[in-house]
């Protein structure tokens, strides 16, 4: 493994709305808002920008969805999609444009826009199949996990809501202290077990909820950083790990792990020099779509030892002031999942709480050297595609 990314790319400015149900915003609206933050937190005029990618699964065509409402100047801008990894995957094309040298200053922006498009639920996309695709969606597909977690690891059932419950709580109680997050009120147990039921064991509570917003950031090279600010944030390493779909046929398949999140972690690590995550990583922010999702998460990116995951959450390993905070800003449970703006929004948490700018939910004792980690998935847990990308504060 070469060393990639690492240290040839830092970010300068960072923006993002409030995620919501913004019925009185357009898509246009919301990226203009996140570019134009993002504009002023590097200090810079858009026209020193060279080139933009824009991360959206569904809320928008072409370049032209990005160019036009920001009047940029004929400048390249490329749309991509990756499914709930696009604005993570917007923003690592932007690094290696910049890494490459074809680009001085990048952008990178995601948004969607979801609430008042006659949808509910996270997109679902169709295409052509062998007819061998289970008919399932999203919140079935990932509520697997939980039951198949519990048998193999001895967890009774009623134990295991209760953890799930936990996952939840720790989120929306950060996501109280967060103004740009979408719920800004405490969930209790009681009402995390007893939420109307989605699909078995999932209740609403364990469910991401459906929202607008965008995020957005300008990347230079590494060298050039401090001529923008005195707190820049240098990329570590991205990766993203598309599998090849074969976990719903193949026995060894156990529905307790997302191979692709494994994958995607060892590629990122090995970028960043990363060993030992849990004692390394500062914090970090993870694709909680639903509360069984967050739970597999740990033990696939090497936060917890396989099978004790859930003593973790039960010990406040992951809570905002434990050994290793994730989700500090609330998550997608919490936050809200638009799905284009996600992973730019998770990026944008580690540059907040580095810059020591997280107000209430500040974590206190930031492991040095500062190393944050995003994470991203999108597809079902047997089919789908990882990103996992590390930030941190120094450079070496």
């Amino acid at each position: 493994m070469t060393r990639g990314i690492r240290d040839k790319v830092a970010i300068i400015g960072m923006g993002c709305t409030k995620f919501s149900e913004w019925w009185d915003k357009s898509a246009s609206d919301l990226l203009v808002e996140a570019a134009f933050e993002t504009y002023e937190s590097a200090g810079i005029d858009p026209s020193q920008i060279d080139a933009c990618w824009l991360g959206t699964l569904g809320s928008g065509e072409s370049g032209l969805m990005l160019s036009e409402p920001l009047k940029l100047d004929y400048v390249p801008v490329t749309r991509v999609e990756n499914f709930c990894a696009s604005g993570s995957e917007a923003f690592r094309q932007a690094c290696y444009a910049v890494a490459s040298g074809a680009s001085d200053m990048a952008m990178a922006v995601g948004v969607e826009k979801l609430k008042d498009n006659g949808y509910s639920g996270l997109v679902g996309r169709g295409g052509d199949t062998d007819g061998t695709e289970p008919a399932i969606s999203a919140p079935a597909s990932f509520a697997l996990l939980a039951p198949a977690y519990f048998h193999k690891y001895g967890v009774d059932p009623e134990k295991g809501k209760e953890i799930l419950s936990r996952i939840a709580m720790k989120n929306h109680a950060n996501g109280v202290m967060n103004p740009r997050a979408q719920y800004r009120r405490a969930v209790t147990m009681e009402s995390c077990q007893t939420s109307p039921m989605v699909a078995a064991p999932l209740g609403i509570m364990d469910c991401s909820g459906v929202s607008d917003g965008a995020a957005a950031a300008i990347v230079v090279r590494a060298e050039d950083a401090h001529k923008y600010t005195d707190n820049p944030l240098y990329v570590k390493g991205l990766a993203v790990a598309a599998g090849p779909g074969e976990g719903q046929f193949d026995p060894e398949y156990d529905f307790t792990t997302v191979r692709e999140n494994v994958r995607a972690a060892e590629l990122a690590y090995a970028e960043a020099g990363i060993t030992d995550p849990r004692a390394q990583i500062s914090m970090a922010e993870v694709h909680d779509c639903f509360t069984p999702t967050e739970l597999v998460i740990y033990e696939d990116l090497g936060f917890s030892e396989r099978g004790k995951g859930w003593k973790d959450v039960l010990d406040g390993t992951f809570e905002l002031q434990g050994a290793l905070p994730v989700n500090p800003d609330g998550g997608l449970k919490s936050f809200g999942h638009p799905i284009g703006a996600s992973g730019l929004r998770m990026i944008f948490e580690c540059w907040t709480q580095f810059r020591r700018e997280a107000g209430e939910r500040q974590i206190k004792k930031l492991k040095k050297p500062m190393l944050g980690l995003t994470h991203n998935l999108g597809g079902r847990p047997w089919k789908c595609v990882a990103f996992v990308g590390i930030y941190g504060t120094e450079l070496g």
